[in-house]
């Protein structure tokens, strides 16, 4: 109780979730690939099918979610991102393909 009765001296404090945060490879109907990163993939996938997205994807559209990678933070994303956008064309293909396989051996 505080001083007047009204209660305990401190609140518990509430610890909200901590946010995920992850890459993620579109694949464009015209085959080329945009990287970007959010924390939730399958919305920002959503927001750039809708044409609110980056202005890349909206006229290449429709558009197919290839690759997502988790990362600890926000700062990992964008470093993360960065390294992604800066590999060729087959170099994203080839780490798409790697990663579908690492699943498709997992499960």
């Amino acid at each position: 109780m505080d001083l007047f009765g009204f209660g305990p001296l401190y609140r518990e404090s509430y610890n909200a979730p901590v946010p995920e945060y992850f890459c993620y490879i579109i694949e464009c109907a015209d085959g080329s690939f945009y990287t970007g990163w959010s924390t939730n993939p399958i919305r920002r996938l959503k927001e750039h099918s809708a044409g609110r997205g980056a202005r890349y994807t909206r006229t290449r559209r429709p558009l197919q979610l290839v690759y997502t990678e988790r990362q600890p933070d926000r700062s990992a994303a964008q470093r993360r991102e960065l390294k992604i956008k800066r590999l060729s064309h087959a170099r994203k293909e080839a780490l798409i393909i790697t990663c579908a396989k690492e699943e498709a051996a997992i499960n």
